[in-house]
């Protein structure tokens, strides 16, 4: 095994979740508990892939329909569904997570611990002899792992911070939607391998980007906020 592919495959990974951590300034989330909700994301892997093979067994369509069941129903789905479950369980009802920031950032690091292993079958194994997958994946899949947690993260800290447990349903089931439409066009675009469509590849990307960056930044000053009137009290 090519320990120099290794280090290419986890290295986008690792970073972007010190990114977050750096990110999450004021209230800090315990890093052993960070650790355990990237590592039960990287094993997430596992179910995902049983997820995958039944509900292939199930895409009966051909050309753009098979494309689109691909991306939005064995990958989109399974995948969002999945990652989504490890910061239910394992997060959600946790004493520290105290604030709206927290969401985004265990929906993060759950869906970057499976962007690692899933980059390291990849750049490792799959396509260990093409050199540019690897770069590719760094600046596009990776962070598009991240990217759909923020929109998870976000809608999950609006669920669990209501009142009313209407809004609470409501918002619980765009945290597992929206980042399966999310996921969905940007498979959609790939595997379609339509001229027409790949044109509007780098546009996605850079909606996605300021899409949720701006729902990080709203926690981020949120956070902020909360933790100068903490100061203050004192």
């Amino acid at each position: 095994m090519d320990i120099d592919l290794i280090a290419i495959a986890v290295t986008p990974g690792i970073a972007l979740a010190l990114g977050i951590y750096l990110t999450d300034r004021y209230d800090k989330e315990p890093i052993h508990l960070l650790i355990k909700i990237f590592l039960l994301g990287a094993l997430s892997i596992l179910p995902v892939l049983l997820i995958e093979w039944i509900l292939s067994l199930f895409n009966i369509f051909s050309g753009m329909l098979n494309i689109a069941y691909t991306a939005f129903i064995v990958a989109g789905f399974s995948e969002e569904l999945v990652k989504r479950e490890v910061v239910l369980r394992f997060a959600y009802n946790h004493k520290a997570f105290n604030e709206k920031l927290d969401g985004i950032v265990y929906a993060v690091y759950s869906s970057l611990g499976f962007a690692t292993v899933e980059n390291i079958m990849y750049i490792v194994f799959r396509y260990a002899h093409v050199s540019s997958v690897g770069i590719q994946r760094a600046i596009f899949s990776v962070p598009a792992h991240m990217l759909f947690a923020i929109t998870m993260g976000y809608y999950l800290s609006l669920a669990k911070y209501s009142e009313d447990e209407r809004k609470m349903k409501y918002y619980l089931r765009l945290s597992l939607l929206i980042p399966i439409l999310l996921h969905g066009i940007y498979d959609y675009i790939l595997m379609s391998q339509n001229k027409d469509l790949l044109i509007l590849f780098i546009p996605f990307i850079i909606f996605l980007w300021s899409y949720n960056l701006r729902k990080l930044n709203k926690y981020y000053k949120e956070s902020k906020k909360q933790y100068k009137n903490n100061i203050n009290k004192f």
